[in-house]
């Protein structure tokens, strides 16, 4: 390995020590409809986003919820003797990219048949503190 490429690769390692985040791949629920879910609890306080999320009848607020909590829990390994609730954690990103199609086959009328497309998707949910964005904001100005 080059050295550019291992000094690249040591500064991303920081990077996400640094970043509290959570990844959930290959689920079985079409990117639009999980969008509409995660566009709910962006920039959203976490103990707000949970709430949210419990009282959304959608098949995809459950999933976000347990994504959520993986996230919370990848925070408090990370911040072993933070207290949660002192650092005011917000969820910084959330996206959601497509994933694999399974394509399905149904018979149709004379003979014919129409494809059945069953989507999936990633979805990346990323926290940080209020003080921290706010830290962001002021350097980026």
């Amino acid at each position: 390995m080059g050295s550019k490429k291992q000094q690249k690769a040591q500064r991303i390692k920081e990077e996400k020590k640094n970043k509290y985040f959570a990844v959930l791949r290959n689920c079985p629920t079409s990117p639009r409809k999980m969008r509409l879910v995660a566009d709910m609890v962006r920039g959203a306080q976490v103990n707000t986003a949970l709430d949210i999320l419990r009282y959304t009848p959608k098949d995809a607020a459950r999933r976000l919820e347990k994504l959520l909590l993986s996230a919370i829990s990848n925070w408090q390994n990370k911040n072993e003797g933070v207290r949660l609730e002192d650092t005011n954690l917000v969820v910084k990103e959330i996206y959601v990219d497509q994933a694999r199609t399974l394509k399905r086959i149904r018979p149709a009328a004379m003979g014919r048949a129409n494809r059945i497309r069953k989507r999936s998707n990633h979805v990346t949910l990323v926290l940080d503190s209020e003080k921290q964005m706010e830290e962001e904001t002021n350097t980026n100005q």
